[in-house]
């Protein structure tokens, strides 16, 4: 993706926070891949980058949440965050540096903690519903 080594650290530190399941954590990575390299999505639009900004952890985020000012919160900065929200493990750099080949630009976690993923917008409202 030609993330340079604290991009690479940034980037899997996203993933550290965003799936716990080995076996999604490069099928994530290539939605953000996939949002970083599409103009249209080019927000990564992580709750975990949100969640670190927040005072206190938040099982659901509001609406007010994704427009707190911080260059952390990606729904309002695109790319990737100024710097790591926490320390990643092997298995999250590993996957920042070689994600799923996808065309998934959107992720929904289930209550057992694995994703459904969807490639419209559509098909993301349907996950949603789908784990509510």
């Amino acid at each position: 993706m030609g993330l340079t080594m604290d991009e690479v650290i940034t980037f899997a530190s996203v993933m550290e926070r965003e799936a716990a399941n080995d076996d999604d954590r490069p099928v994530v990575a290539s939605v953000f891949a996939n949002r970083l390299s599409n103009n249209a999505y080019g927000y990564l639009q992580s709750c975990a980058t949100v969640q670190y900004v927040l005072e206190e952890r938040k099982s659901v985020l509001s609406i007010a949440d994704t427009k707190i000012d911080s260059p952390y919160n990606t729904y309002m900065y695109q790319g990737l965050t100024p710097g790591p929200i926490a320390n990643p493990g092997l298995a999250a750099i590993e996957a920042a540096m070689n994600p799923a080949t996808s065309d998934y630009l959107f992720f929904v976690a289930k209550n057992d903690g694995s994703h459904l993923f969807g490639r419209t917008y559509q098909e993301h409202l349907n996950n949603i519903e789908a784990v509510s």
